[in-house]
Formats: C-alpha cells, sequence, structure tokens
C-alpha cells in the first residue's frame, strides 16, 4: 500500500508539472516575469534541475530578450548553458527534446544579445565555435540558423542537394542561376507552412512570366500522422500526400527531399523562406512566415 501510495503521488507530480514550459511562456507573454520566476523557483524546489526545467528556463532568457532587458536574458542563458553542460557529462544530448531545446535557446540568445549590442563579429565567432562542438547534433541547423541571419544575404546561396524528390525532379541552384530562385523549406507538420503556401503559391503564379522559380525542400522527421514512426519510405509517401492536400497550388513545384539542405540553409524553423537573385547570392534569408506583400516588395527588388 505504502508504494501504491507513493506512485500515485508520484504521477500527481509528473502531471502537476507537465506543464512548466507553458505555464512560464504563458506568464512572459504577459511580461510576468515575477510569475515565471515563481514557477520555476516551485519547480527545482521540487524536481531540482532537469532537461524540462532548463527549457523553461531558456523561455526565460527569451522573455528577457524579447524584452530588451540584455543583462538579464545573457545572465539567464549562460546559466541555462552552464546547467546543460552539467547534464551532458552524465547523458548524451539527443537523449530527449527538452536539453537540445534548451541549450540551442540559451547559445541563440547569447548570440543574439551580442548582435543587438552591435557586436556582429562577436556573435558570429560564438555561433561558429558551437556549431563546430555540436556539428553532429540536433543544434546544427538551430545554429546555422542564427548564423545565417547575421550574414547570409549577399553570400552564395549554399547548393541544394536535390537527389532525392518528390514531384517534377528539381534543378541544381547552379543551373537555375540567371533565375530567381524561391525556396520555401517546409515540413509535413507545420502549421504555419500550410498558411504560407497560398501566399507562395500566388507569388509563384504571378512571376513565373519573369523568371522566378520556386522550389519547395523538405526533410524526413521519423514519424508520419499522429505523430506516429515511419520507415523513409512511408514518411515519404506520407509527405507527398500532405503535399499533394494542402498545397494544391504547387504541385508543379519540386520538393527535394534531404536532411543536408536544412542544415545548410539553418532551416530549423519552418517556414524558412530564402529568395536568391540572378547572380546566385542570398538576396531574402527568413525564418518563420512572410506576408504577401513583405514577400512581393522582396521578389520585386530581386528582380
Amino acid at each position: 500500500m505504502k508504494f501504491k501510495a507513493f506512485f500515485i503521488i508520484f504521477l500527481l507530480s509528473s502531471f502537476a508539472f507537465a506543464d512548466l514550459v507553458t505555464d512560464v511562456r504563458t506568464a512572459l507573454a504577459q511580461q510576468d516575469f515575477s510569475a515565471a520566476n515563481s514557477e520555476l523557483q516551485s519547480y527545482r524546489l521540487q524536481r531540482g534541475v532537469d532537461p524540462l526545467y532548463l527549457e523553461a528556463l531558456s523561455w526565460m532568457a527569451r522573455g528577457y530578450l524579447s524584452a530588451n532587458q540584455l543583462d538579464q536574458a545573457d545572465s539567464t542563458a549562460k546559466q541555462t548553458e552552464s546547467s546543460a553542460l552539467q547534464l551532458l557529462q552524465k547523458r548524451s544530448l539527443d537523449a530527449e527534446p527538452h536539453l537540445p531545446l534548451a541549450l540551442g535557446a540559451a547559445i541563440e540568445v547569447q548570440a543574439q544579445v551580442l548582435a543587438a549590442r552591435g557586436q556582429n563579429s562577436q556573435a558570429a565567432a560564438l555561433l561558429r565555435k558551437n556549431l563546430a562542438t555540436y556539428r553532429t547534433t540536433s543544434l546544427r541547423a538551430r545554429l546555422q540558423k542564427n548564423l545565417n541571419m547575421l550574414g547570409l544575404a549577399g553570400q552564395p546561396a549554399p547548393p541544394l542537394s536535390v537527389t532525392e524528390y518528390l514531384g517534377i525532379r528539381p534543378f541544381t541552384l547552379t543551373a537555375l542561376k540567371g533565375s530567381p530562385v524561391l525556396l520555401f523549406f517546409w515540413a509535413h507538420w507545420c502549421v504555419d507552412c500550410k498558411r504560407e503556401g497560398p501566399i507562395i503559391s500566388q507569388l509563384s503564379s504571378e512571376y513565373a512570366s519573369r523568371g522566378l522559380k520556386v522550389q519547395a525542400p523538405t526533410q524526413l522527421y521519423g514519424y508520419a500522422a499522429y505523430g506516429e514512426d515511419a520507415k523513409p519510405k512511408d514518411e515519404l509517401a506520407y509527405i507527398g500526400r500532405v503535399w499533394e492536400h494542402f498545397y494544391p497550388g504547387l504541385q508543379e513545384v519540386p520538393v527535394p527531399v534531404n536532411k543536408l539542405n536544412f542544415d545548410r540553409y539553418g532551416a530549423s524553423t519552418t517556414p524558412t523562406i530564402v529568395l536568391i537573385d540572378r547572380k546566385g547570392k542570398v538576396a531574402l534569408y527568413h525564418p518563420g512566415v512572410l506576408s504577401y506583400d513583405e514577400l512581393r516588395a522582396a521578389i520585386e527588388k530581386a528582380l
């Protein structure tokens, strides 16, 4: 009976803390840093410093950054990173999702604080150092994204692997040089991608006569509908069904499928939109959604 009572208490405690990240983010959305800190302190007193706590703490750093409280953002990010490194002495980074999310955010915030202070070269150096350290982990795309945000615009576009694809065979970027190219990085699970799809479709139609080429890179994630594990062949078939159902206006757009493309372009955020000019240089690099007017203006400028 004692064991059963303990087990019930453990389950109730687990459920009570299941929404820690949500609670902290909700408080931060209301600019209530005191409430967010209280949530974190309560959890730490009862559960200690674990990956879930660190993910929530990393949101605290992001909250401070969003509020332009740079000193607090930097110190909280460094605290998150230090605690994450201690946990990594006894576990692998990608054993579960919370720790890589926490560590990635901690490094990201530190780089963005440096950039906000006008120290772009130091921010880039920090990202390159960590990219070398975590190149073979899930952090690679996120670190590359932040590095790209600092300086990819105006640089030659990284090559695009087109060996595996859905639909029409894609061209390499070298073959497309001389035409403006719009890359729409998307994921089969991504709600924002589905919202962006009609915008990409409309602009693709409007600017096709002026030479705009569109490609829609994606990758395998190891799961399909409802998060169920899927073998590569099955997931690829599922991606094809999602593409056909949710992106009817883009069926003539090639869909390269390769994780390497996401790593090179740092597409840890979906959608990520990249516009390449006629000379093969990046004219726009934007993680996240763009409105029709914003993207149309960028295309006009590139043309």
